[in-house]
């Protein structure tokens, strides 16, 4: 508030301080820009007769500031409202004195919710900006249709969801569809990586800070739970939470509310949380590595995603899928040959999804053909490079062995049985009831 009569600053104070917002008076021009300099305001009312002196020049003081001010006017009559007219301010609101505290009130709520909507947007075009583009979630093998049938069951619901699993397997599509699928699905989708980012770092991004909280905080912003609000915040790698930030956490499911960093005000928020780990959260708690209460009331519902080497049925699926999105723009998706595939099912995808996904996008890239063929495959895949590092990682039962030896024969004679057959040192009879056993593809 920026007036010279000092029965104005009580008036504000008490009218603004019913809606829980706080206030401070100065008394002039030069006294307001000082004070604008250090602290961020969203709305300045100002006394119109010392607009007069000024001008154009003085509100660009004003316009200077980031983020600017809202002003309002406040005159004792005709003089102030001719004061804004001779410099052609026909954008802002005038008050008329004396006061009224509902008036008052009325244009603080419009201005707070104006402000706070445009940072919203603001946090949600940083937030578009960075996001993948949404993926269907494959489920053929008996292991995802289960995780389906429970994300179906829990969309609906605002309990919170430990999504568990190895990494790289679809805990984060997983998350996905559950928001497609629940009530919130026309609110924003956010996840964040908690691994990601240091402490203060992460504090900041899901809560929020004033102006000024830390050492570059040159403005205030709108914490990750509120861009969420309405809506679904995913935490994925819940596990590498400091034990600071799991308290913080706990205490906004608790209650939903919280303080921004370097804030006073609690701010309410209605965000369901999703959250993932690829570690062994009960394990972590015996440990002491993570909070037991905060365990337990985020793990309401739990969904383990399986490893995509458990899950054959869905890679052609995601073969598919992952084809189609990396389609060439001025043609059709390259295709997978029969025997391709064959061996992208015999991998054993330490990776999981996220390394099948990366190795077809590699694949419609660099394979010449409109068809990616066994040789168009990286080293690591073919028959000898799969025998090897699956020996040695997985201990393997006698029969895969055999049956792996076997494709690494047919695939070294291109399927032919009797060449195959005499560098495994067996006869061709031999070959075809073993080949029909494993129901090996040529």
């Amino acid at each position: 508030m920026v007036d010279r009569d000092p029965s104005i600053g009580p008036l504000v104070a008490s009218a603004l301080a019913d809606e829980n917002l706080g206030a401070a008076t100065v008394s002039s021009w030069s006294e307001a820009i000082e004070r604008l300099r250090d602290t961020e305001v969203d709305l300045l009312l100002l006394e119109a007769e010392l607009v007069r002196d000024r001008g154009v020049q003085g509100l660009e003081e004003f316009n200077t500031l980031a983020p600017a001010p809202e002003v309002v006017y406040t005159s004792l009559g005709e003089a102030g409202e001719l004061a804004i007219t001779s410099i052609g301010d026909g954008r802002h609101k005038c008050l008329r004195k004396p006061l009224d505290a509902a008036a008052i009130r009325q244009i603080a709520r419009t201005v707070i919710e104006n402000h706070n909507l445009a940072r919203e947007n603001s946090a949600l075009r940083r937030l578009i900006s960075r996001q993948d583009k949404v993926e269907t979630l494959v489920a053929e093998s008996p292991g995802m249709i289960q995780v389906l049938e429970t994300v179906r069951k829990v969309a609906a619901a605002k309990a919170s969801v430990l999504i568990s699993g190895e990494t790289g397997s679809g805990k984060g599509l997983v998350a996905q569809t559950i928001h497609q699928l629940s009530p919130r699905a026309s609110a924003p989708f956010v996840p964040i990586n908690c691994g990601a980012l240091q402490e203060q770092l992460l504090e900041s991004e899901l809560f929020g800070h004033t102006k000024g909280a830390f050492t570059g905080a040159a403005s205030s912003k709108l914490g990750l739970f509120e861009v969420a609000h309405g809506g679904t915040l995913f935490l994925d790698e819940i596990a590498e939470m400091s034990p600071l930030m799991q308290t913080r956490l706990l205490q906004v499911l608790d209650s939903g509310s919280f303080r921004q960093v370097g804030g006073t005000k609690l701010r309410r928020v209605d965000t369901r949380i999703l959250a993932a780990t690829n570690k062994k959260l009960k394990a972590e708690v015996r440990q002491g590595g993570f909070r037991e209460d905060l365990f337990y009331r985020l793990n309401v519902v739990r969904i383990r995603v399986p490893p995509l080497r458990t899950r054959q049925e869905d890679i052609p699926g995601l073969v598919e899928i992952f084809l189609e999105q990396h389609k060439p723009p001025d043609g059709p998706a390259k295709r997978i040959s029969r025997r391709a595939l064959r061996v992208l099912l015999d991998y054993h995808w330490p990776g999981n999804v996220r390394e099948l996904a990366n190795l077809v996008e590699s694949m419609s890239l660099l394979a010449p053909g409109d068809v990616i063929l066994p040789e168009d495959l990286p080293p690591i895949l073919q028959p000898i490079s799969l025998f090897e590092s699956r020996a040695i990682e997985i201990p393997l039962p006698l029969s895969e062995m055999e049956r792996l030896h076997i494709l690494r024969a047919l695939d070294f004679t291109t399927g032919k049985k009797a060449p195959a057959a005499r560098m495994l040192g067996i006869d061709v009879k031999t070959l075809r009831n073993k080949i029909k056993a494993y129901k090996i593809e040529l």
